[in-house]
């Protein structure tokens, strides 16, 4: 049976329930350039909650904050049937170092300010967005600890960290009686699987629900690229080109994803979110959109049913190396010598 917004899904090993698509605000507001204005990104808000949807992703500096000031007016008068996912550490004041990073100091500010912007009381998940490499991780838990227990974080995620920070961290929340983490937010999607290689199994391990943040690469996925050459015509196209998505590779991995959504009668962006949702580590890609009806079309995705052969094309076309010592492990040679058929002579 197809899922709808409202096959709502536990968030990792917490009992919050989300929606199986978060709606990722960071197209709220003009000010990076290619956003949308309010009353766009209302229709957004609107044509996602009036179908069931109650997961909404911000972060404290999408769109210069104005992301979560639209967001936060969008939702008042519906605020508890809604999870407001927010994040902090990327540089709210120039010229103020301690107004970015991972530590307490950085972290109160940020919640305070985001707190003033949806004009809420409460944020319903609070994630660390990108890792400083410098901040103790027993500051950054007890920090989220501080403030879970005042009330004004309900629950702890994590985004953009290595696994091994991520799982330290959450070894040492269980064992200090410190709020633990429940989420897990990364790149992931058919152009770049790399997070299959640690972060995604650490995630299943430790009880984080995965929610994938850029599914469709930037739209490539969409099929909106035609050659690696071609000139990009949006501001938005442009920064993606210009980060290096639009290879030979993807490309090929995007035509792969058209051929399957035209015998399903899909579209490409419909086929490459259902891929996502396929993923038992998976608890809600994270889909933003332009207009609301680029929206709807996505939501659509929860009606897709892909087949065994439909996944087995995706993920051939989009394969990448494990590498060591994933493939060491998963080789005919190491089951052999495990399962003690063959005996392990040292490497010369």
């Amino acid at each position: 049976m197809a899922l709808t917004l409202d096959s709502y899904r536990l968030l990792g090993r917490s009992g919050l329930r989300v929606s199986p698509l978060a709606l990722g605000t960071a197209t709220f507001g003009t000010g990076s350039g290619w956003g949308t204005d309010e009353e766009g990104a209302r229709a957004l808000f609107d044509a996602y909650v009036e179908r069931g949807g109650n997961f909404l992703d911000t972060a404290n500096t999408y769109a210069g904050g104005s992301s979560e000031q639209l967001l936060g007016r969008f939702a008042r008068g519906r605020r508890e049937g809604l999870v407001l996912s927010t994040k902090y550490t990327t540089l709210r004041t120039p010229g103020d170092p301690n107004s970015a990073g991972s530590h307490r100091k950085s972290l109160v500010g940020s919640v305070e300010s985001s707190l003033r912007r949806l004009d809420t009381d409460y944020l319903d998940l609070l994630h660390l967005h990108v890792w400083d490499g410098v901040t103790p991780v027993e500051e950054v838990l007890r920090g989220l600890d501080d403030l879970v227990r005042q009330g004004k974080v309900l629950y702890a995620a994590m985004s953009n960290a290595p696994a091994w920070e991520v799982s330290r961290m959450q070894a040492i929340a269980d064992l200090r009686g410190w709020t633990p983490l429940v989420g897990l937010q990364v790149e992931y999607n058919l152009v770049n699987r790399a997070a299959e290689r640690e972060l995604i199994p650490m995630a299943r391990a430790l009880g984080l629900g995965v929610t994938p943040y850029s599914p469709l690469a930037g739209g490539v996925l969409s099929g909106k690229y035609g050659r690696a050459g071609e000139q990009a015509q949006s501001t938005r196209a442009s920064f993606n080109a210009g980060l290096g998505l639009v290879t030979d590779r993807n490309l090929g991995i995007a035509a792969v994803v058209a051929e399957v959504a035209g015998e399903l009668g899909s579209t490409p962006a419909q086929v490459a979110l259902a891929w996502l949702l396929h993923n038992p580590a998976v608890t809600a890609p994270v889909v933003g959109a332009r207009t609301a009806e680029q929206l709807v079309g996505n939501l659509a995705a929860l009606e897709v049913d892909l087949t065994a052969d439909h996944l087995a094309r995706l993920d051939g076309a989009s394969a990448i190396e494990l590498g060591y010592p994933h493939d060491l492990l998963a080789g005919d040679h190491i089951r052999a010598v495990m399962r003690g058929d063959l005996t392990l002579e040292p490497r010369r």
